[in-house]
């Protein structure tokens, strides 16, 4: 029979069972003799194994080192170029030796970036070990520095797990598949990457389901909660419709900082961000100006109208403010980059075209139809890219000849952009064919509109942040206004309406360049009127 996973309910059999399994039934009777139960074994020393008669010291520490096993858990050790050694906990290990996680070492962190950055070849895998291991990092911290917090074993199990699984759903080339693939496969779908994440780990709770419970989990409550923990409240109509109620059901309001680690929904500063500005920045040869060691070293609970929320000190404003500026740098630099979202947008060009033709896994699903069974997401990954790419298909052939473009660097061209507004119609689009000439058509322009921003649209992210000061701990605020410098930015968000020319063939950039820029003038864009 199988011993319980709680070695401390263990009864005096059961406690010799042990001792069976471990090759230690010389020593069995003794244990009986003395009515040892699975309680009393983290009491057992040198000189308590001597009094029971077990005379020679190899066999004493022999059974100790055995006993210790059961609540000195070991995981593994990983070499990571961001975080140094990491050592992992079993349960997350069994997490990751299966599909659904492994098919993350085959999505690219930041999709068609890599097509501009040679070293941005880094996915999603990595990124979320990285974020599972800053996960435990920060709510052991916590539980260190402030241990009334009730933040049990458990819990910290369960924070990892949400770290390790927070991107289980991503499609291929990462944002590109949700954000916007499907909107344009699946008009009206209101579907994203953290509703197939839920789906993934609930595909995965059904194959671990034991194992988890032997590490102590209770299922379906610690199921909920780290679902919670990557996607928010999982009832978001009866979140809106109990506004100012307490909308988790995986843990009570006691435990509200516990939501705020792995996806902080109220301020945006989360363990996700920590692992990606640094693991994005490595990987792109930008310079990271944000310490998150120095996030983990101040971080501290506080009670904030009646919930808990994880503060900082006064003096780390300016460090929370590099944060929020690395993270426009990297939209601003990579992620939004005139060339890294031209290049999606022509993947996306060749998925919608190949949607009909190609099919995903042995169910056969067409591409946008795969979200609906986790089994066939499973084998979705970049490799798609390389389906299309490597196809003989005559179907195919459309999507193949956008592919082709971008492996020759025959990319859609780059016309320019404004800040001014500029709503995206085919009535413009008509206008700049039409000015282009050379017999461009509407559908040849391409009309993307760029927002950017320091993660809170046009507010100042640091207004939702809650200081303590070292005078009283206990005690959180906000920064009052007269308190903010008069050389910090007061914009907070900007948007670009970019224009490229599908056609490359026979036509000129300079000259199509120069059309561009009268049409801008014609149209009124400030970036393109003569200085006075």
């Amino acid at each position: 029979m199988k011993l319980p996973f709680n070695f401390k309910k263990w009864t005096v059999e059961q406690t010799c069972q042990y001792l069976r399994e471990e090759e230690l039934e010389e020593f069995e009777d003794k244990f009986k003799a003395c009515e040892i139960t699975g309680e009393e074994l983290q009491e057992l020393t040198v000189d308590k194994l001597k009094k029971m008669g077990i005379e020679q010291p190899n066999d004493r520490e022999k059974i100790l080192l055995r006993i210790r096993k059961l609540w000195q858990v070991q995981g593994k050790v990983f070499n990571d170029p961001i975080h140094g050694h990491v050592e992992l906990h079993p349960l997350l290990i069994k997490i990751i030796d299966t599909p659904e996680f492994q098919r993350l070492r085959y999505i690219k962190q930041l999709g068609g970036a890599y097509f501009v950055y040679p070293g941005a070849s880094h996915n999603r895998f990595e990124h979320s070990i990285g974020v599972a291991h800053l996960a435990g990092q920060l709510v052991r911290a916590l539980r260190t520095n402030q241990p009334d917090l009730p933040i049990d074993d458990r819990d910290i199990l369960c924070v990892e797990i949400a770290g390790l699984c927070h991107d289980l759903g991503h499609g291929p080339f990462s944002h590109l598949f949700d954000g916007m693939f499907i909107p344009e496969a699946r008009p009206g779908t209101k579907w994203k990457h953290e509703t197939a994440s839920c789906d993934m780990f609930d595909r995965l709770v059904d194959k671990l389901s034991s194992v988890m419970e032997q590490h102590g989990l209770k299922l379906p409550e610690d199921q909920i909660f780290i679902k919670e923990m990557i996607a928010g409240p999982l009832d978001s109509k009866t979140a809106e419709a109990q506004k100012g109620e307490w909308p988790y059901q995986g843990r009570p309001k006691e435990k509200s900082f516990l939501y705020e680690i792995v996806s902080n929904k109220r301020t945006g500063i989360d363990v996700d961000k920590f692992d990606y500005f640094a693991r994005d920045c490595h990987h792109l040869g930008i310079q990271n100006n944000f310490d998150h060691w120095r996030f983990l070293k101040f971080a501290r609970v506080c009670e904030v109208d009646g919930q808990w929320h994880i503060c900082v000190r006064d003096k780390e404003e300016d460090n929370m403010t590099d944060m929020f500026h690395t993270r426009l740098g990297l939209h601003k630099r990579a992620y939004k980059h005139k060339v890294t979202k031209i290049i999606e947008y022509m993947i996306k060009d060749a998925f919608l075209k190949a949607d009909e033709h190609i099919q995903i896994g042995g169910k056969r699903r067409k591409l946008s139809e795969a979200t609906e069974d986790m089994e066939v997401y499973t084998e979705l990954t970049d490799h798609v890219f390389e389906q299309i790419l490597n196809s003989s298909s005559m179907e195919l052939k459309d999507a193949r000849d956008i592919l082709n473009r971008i492996m020759s660097r025959d990319l859609y061209k780059f016309l320019g952009e404004t800040r001014s507004p500029v709503e995206t119609s085919e009535a413009l689009k008509s206008q700049l064919a039409a000015k282009l000439s050379d017999g461009l058509k509407p559908e040849d322009i391409v009309v993307i509109i760029i927002k950017m921003d320091y993660g809170m649209k046009d507010k100042d992210p640091i207004d939702n942040l809650y200081f303590y000061s070292k005078y009283d701990s206990t005690k959180a605020f906000k920064r009052k206004i007269c308190h903010v410098s008069k050389i910090r930015p007061t914009c907070f968000s900007e948007r670009l309406t970019r224009f490229y020319c599908k056609k490359t063939e026979g036509r000129s950039l300079e000259a199509d360049k120069r059309s561009f820029e009268e049409w801008c003038k014609g149209k009124g864009f400030p970036e393109y009127q003569q200085d006075e």
